[in-house]
């Protein structure tokens, strides 16, 4: 039987119409809704970043901490655990902190809940001794990251692939040992850092390295700058010296170290290519930067 060609036109609108629709709902939620961009990056945490929020004291979760007895670790001197209270996100990414020679955790234990209200679960530790150099604490640092993702009261919000390191002056040194040692880090983040290894082309991990330009402790020249120019050149990596800083520079809270650790450990722990633009271009010299240098735009 025929159709009428009015009736066909009118089911030919109606089904345009209905098909416009639906795209427009389908684009509205996919521009508006509760984790569109999640749905692009699972590991994503957190509103879109500004300049004001990575420099500010805090970021947008809410923090608790645990504190973990020396008596209860293995393999490190114990610490303190640093994480955002909602469970409502799923699991973060997590990094162990690792203080200097002679110092104690009170030293770096400034970046836990700077750091963990951005969204990432935070170990600031003490060391088995004081003394204790690069290579052990780089494996108190794996030890640290192993308490936290295995035996902790807050395992089951770390995700366990997704890890970082950072240290102080011999911490620092540790952190590249750690990374050396167990290249499926995602993260690590040198502070002024002391080692008497002084080349490191074997790092597979992201590496952001600061240096100071007053450091008489662990010279830029013969410790940051050298480490982060024998770092492979295909490896993204960053070196940012602070200027008018000293070696102890990172035992206060910075404004500068903070948001830059923050942008980094987003781009690589959690993927967040939101944070790119506070790396790259690289930041320009100013009051509170000597110099920069790193590879741009990033790969990993």
């Amino acid at each position: 039987m025929q159709q009428h060609p009015h009736t066909s036109r009118r089911r030919t609108g109606r089904l345009a119409g209905l098909t416009a629709a639906l795209a427009a709902v389908v684009g509205l939620s996919t521009l508006t809704g509760p984790g569109a961009h999640a749905a692009d990056n699972p590991y994503e945490r957190g509103p879109a970043p500004t300049e004001s929020s990575i420099e500010a004291l805090r970021g947008p979760y809410a923090v608790s901490q645990i504190s973990v007895s020396r008596l209860s670790a293995t393999g490190f001197g114990g610490g303190t655990i640093h994480y955002p209270t909602t469970t409502a996100d799923g699991t973060f990414g997590a990094i162990a902190v690792s203080p200097g020679f002679t110092a104690l955790e009170s030293s770096i234990s400034w970046l836990g809940p700077r750091l963990a209200s951005q969204g990432f679960v935070v170990f600031t530790i003490d060391t088995l001794t004081t003394v204790d150099q690069p290579g052990s604490r780089g494996d108190q640092l794996l030890a640290a990251l192993d308490y936290l993702t295995q035996r902790s009261l807050v395992r089951n919000r770390v995700d366990s692939s997704r890890l970082g390191v950072m240290g102080h002056s011999m911490g620092g040194g540790g952190s590249l040992e750690a990374a050396k040692t167990r290249p499926s880090l995602q993260a690590a983040i040198p502070l002024t850092p002391w080692n008497l290894d002084k080349t490191w082309p074997e790092l597979r991990t992201p590496t952001l390295i600061f240096g100071a330009d007053g450091d008489s402790i662990a010279p830029v020249a013969s410790h940051a700058e050298l480490f982060y120019n024998t770092l492979p050149s295909s490896l993204d990596r960053a070196y940012l010296e602070l200027n008018n800083a000293s070696h102890f520079t990172p035992n206060t809270s910075d404004t500068t170290i903070a948001k830059y650790s923050i942008s980094w450990l987003k781009r690589f722990i959690d993927n967040d290519t939101r944070y790119e633009q506070f790396l790259c271009p690289l930041p320009r010299p100013s009051l509170t930067i000597e110099e920069s240098r790193g590879n741009c735009p990033h790969t990993s």
